[in-house]
């Protein structure tokens, strides 16, 4: 299992402090949420966090971008060291291209859905992707509460995505904890992107190492 804490959960005002714990962890990603108040209803942060996060580490930074428009700033999330971005398919006019100039510019290309939307929907997207990333709450806010139809859908996108043999990763996002972490990994779940369950624990560590091994 891969796990990817969210950020946004941490303590800003010791942001570089958070990082060194991920970097001693078994994290495999820092996961990166972008807002920009329009897409969803809050903003988070921006380019310039990012950029110092990344000096911070060598692990795999995971940029979610919960912003509209999004090819407009590609390139500067590439220059700033993003590994991995995804885009939201309700954001995206012009999916496809979207998910081209992410690839040309150096990064791996993610497609998030809404909790609302079904994973169907991605069909005509899944061969040029490799990460879709399930929202398992509404996007906006940290410590909201699991939405259990999400391990449908877990299920029913592992099944197409192994019925059409490519190799596209499941992350996950919303509500994870070790109460469902294995739930989620056993429905086809790869990658899982916790926030408050790592950051407001007593011992973020040994909570980030339950998780991964949550399926062994």
């Amino acid at each position: 299992m891969i796990i990817a804490p969210s950020l946004l959960a941490s303590n800003f005002l010791h942001l570089e402090a958070e990082a060194q714990m991920l970097n001693e962890s078994e994290a495999d990603w820092f996961h990166l949420d972008v807002m920009d108040g329009r897409f969803v209803n809050n903003i988070s942060f921006g380019l310039p966090v990012i950029q110092q996060i990344r000096k911070t580490t060598k692990k795999i930074l995971d940029v979610h971008l919960m912003i509209e428009e999004p090819e407009k700033y590609a390139e500067a999330f590439a220059k700033a060291g993003a590994d991995i971005l995804t885009v939201h398919y309700e954001a995206c006019r012009h999916l496809h291209r979207n998910i081209q100039q992410i690839r040309e510019l150096g990064m791996v290309p993610g497609v998030a859905i809404n909790p609302h939307t079904p994973v169907q929907l991605l069909q005509d997207i899944l061969q040029d992707v490799d990460l879709v990333l399930i929202m398992s709450v509404n996007p906006g806010f940290g410590g909201q509460r699991f939405i259990p139809h999400t391990y449908q859908k877990i299920k029913t996108l592992r099944n197409r995505i192994d019925q059409l043999g490519l190799q596209v990763k499941i992350e996950v996002d919303g509500g994870v904890d070790l109460s469902n972490a294995k739930a989620l990994g056993e429905a086809g779940a790869d990658v899982l992107v916790a926030g408050t369950a790592v950051f407001h624990a007593p011992a973020p560590k040994e909570v980030i190492s339950s998780l991964k091994h949550c399926t062994d």
